[in-house]
């Protein structure tokens, strides 16, 4: 599923009005009627207007094309029996030319409006608010950015202020036009509603949550916390970034009869992950295959105190289908390791009383390990020895097996950015190095702080892929997976829950099974983040969001990777 950006959205709108004929106007009753289908059902009145209207449903209208939106959705609301009134935040003589048509078409069918810019509308929206079944948010698009006007702000800041108070599973709609709960008096289709007075209204935000970068996903001091945003012609990157998300609620994305073809001619490069798309990614399996078939991966590192880290990143790895694990870790730890994880083969670099890691005598156990591998893993609990940079500079020089750095070898590295040199010369299109940063150690290979970091994930990612001729893994919420070409997929599975030792080395695991299993590098990691998260995302349903560990991570990867059709 192809992700835009704001720039991206406008090219296609404008290719939609200027080179195929459909009218701008045509577009706008489009977007207003995916959102009045959304309000309708979340008020369960899917079809015909109500015997008596349900309670009020507020439209905060900005000047521009968002306004026009809703100023359309208020048309069709008030057409079906709905108590719908506009809040005006301009001048009419100010709205662009659809929405003042619209504006004109409320007006006329007796619609009530408010200049929001008087103390007086705002005091009595602070009274109404809270007799609102819902509150349409349409005062800024995906043209937004900066800080909302002060005059816009209060009235966000006061909406804010009534959702904070609903409690927590409202926010939760799991699915979107579920069978209404007797027990809510405004029929909200929540799952398990125990509160006869839900504190309202829902919020939906048109196109994007006013506020929110539709580029970024960086939110402004007051930006509309939506329960459900109903957008246009493809999600928006600022959905997913940053506090996208949070600002977000539930996403219902509606193609406004914007023709397929005017959208793929644009070739964006961002997809979002989906069991759709990680599912073509699977190896297909013979049934006479054996571990010699199912790949060989080599996984280096390891240290006194981390040898956990060993065993979890090999349990991914076998939770994901490898063949074989092989590991290389100091001979004061591979007992640990031994111990923990019975189905690996265990290589110690030295005798057992000389060091609790690995120095530059390594190489010669790991240069004859890597000749047997398809892949390797390099980093889980490695910690820092600097003697060891030499030997992570030969390992780069294989060019030929795929690569993973993580952990401590990325902060190795960060010292040592020119060892990546001899990868930077291969075809991009052919590269193998698969880099698996979290927000610090990606600070510390750009020399950056890590809010420089967060400010521009996918920028960042997508940039770096590209300086380094690698895969590049940026962790953390919605981890953005970048491929030197250009590429970027943005992930949507995992929680909160995966913020606890361990299950980036799970990640690092499974990614390394794909890859012995000859799943090309960028796909291999698309898979590996993808189900990773899924993974969490069944152990936060049985648990509550948290509590959850690393290795119940791994052990949950075989399921998941069922559940979307492998084999």
């Amino acid at each position: 599923m192809r992700v835009a950006n704001a720039q991206q959205m406008r090219e296609i709108d404008r290719r939609a009005v200027k080179e195929w004929g459909i009218p701008g106007m045509v577009l706008m009753e489009n977007a207003a009627r995916a959102v009045v289908n959304a309000i309708t059902r979340l008020t369960g009145c899917p079809e015909n207007p109500p015997a008596s209207p349900p309670d009020d449903i507020a439209i905060l209208v900005g000047k521009g094309n968002n306004g026009g939106d809703g100023l359309a959705v208020a048309r069709h609301l008030q057409v079906m029996g709905f108590a719908s009134a506009v809040y005006l935040f301009a001048d009419p003589q100010e709205l662009a030319a659809d929405a003042l048509s619209n504006y004109e078409l409320y007006q006329k069918m007796d619609g009530t409006i408010y200049d929001a810019r008087s103390e007086e509308t705002y005091q009595q929206f602070g009274r109404d608010i809270w007799r609102c079944a819902v509150v349409v948010d349409a005062l800024y698009g995906t043209g937004f950015a900066g800080e909302l006007p002060e005059a816009v702000a209060r009235y966000t800041q006061m909406l804010n202020s009534v959702q904070a108070r609903k409690p927590a599973h409202t926010h939760t709609l799991s699915s979107p036009y579920k069978s209404a709960c007797p027990k809510n008096p405004h029929r909200i289709p929540l799952s398990n509603c125990q509160f006869p007075n839900c504190p309202l209204p829902i919020v939906v935000a048109v196109d994007i949550a006013s506020g929110l970068d539709a580029g970024t996903g960086q939110g402004a001091a007051a930006t509309v916390r939506a329960d459900v945003t109903v957008t246009f012609g493809l999600s928006k990157l600022g959905h997913y970034l940053e506090q996208g998300p949070e600002y977000t609620g539930r996403l219902i994305i509606d193609k406004i009869s914007l023709p397929e073809h005017v959208i793929a001619a644009l070739d964006i490069p961002t997809r979002l992950l989906t069991a759709d798309a990680v599912r073509a990614y699977l190896p297909r399996r013979s049934r006479d295959g054996h571990k010699g078939t199912h790949g060989c991966g080599l996984i280096v590192g390891g240290s006194t105190g981390m040898s956990g880290a060993l065993v979890l990143a090999g349990r991914g790895a076998l939770r994901s289908g490898i063949g074989l694990v092989q590991i290389v870790t100091a001979a004061r730890v591979a007992p640990l390791v031994d111990a923990g994880l019975t189905e690996a083969t265990l290589w110690p670099t030295w005798p057992m009383d000389d060091g609790d890691t690995m120095d530059g005598r390594a190489w010669e156990v790991i240069a004859e390990r890597l000749a047997h591998a398809q892949a390797c893993a390099v980093g889980p609990g490695l910690k820092q020895p600097p003697q060891f940079i030499e030997v992570l500079g030969r390992i780069l020089q294989e060019k030929n097996v795929p690569l993973i750095l993580d952990a401590d070898a990325l902060n190795l590295l960060a010292a040592r950015m020119d060892l990546l040199k001899g990868r930077q010369n291969l075809d991009p299109a052919k590269t193998n190095l698969i880099m698996t940063p979290h927000p610090g150690e990606m600070a510390r290979l750009c020399r950056i702080s890590v809010a420089e970091v967060q400010k521009s994930r996918l920028e960042l990612a997508v940039a770096k892929a590209a300086e380094w001729n690698a895969v590049v893994v940026l962790k953390g919420a919605n981890t953005i997976v970048a491929s030197p070409l250009g590429q970027a997929a943005i992930n949507t599975t995992g929680n909160s829950g995966l913020g606890t030792g361990g299950t980036g080395d799970v990640l690092t695991g499974s990614i390394l099974a794909w890859l012995a299993q000859g799943v090309p590098p960028y796909e291999a990691a698309q898979l590996g983040v993808y189900l990773h998260g899924c993974s969490a995302d069944h152990l936060a349903a049985g648990c509550g969001g948290f509590g959850y560990t690393a290795g119940e991570v791994a052990d949950g990867l075989p399921a998941c990777r069922e559940r979307i059709g492998g084999r």
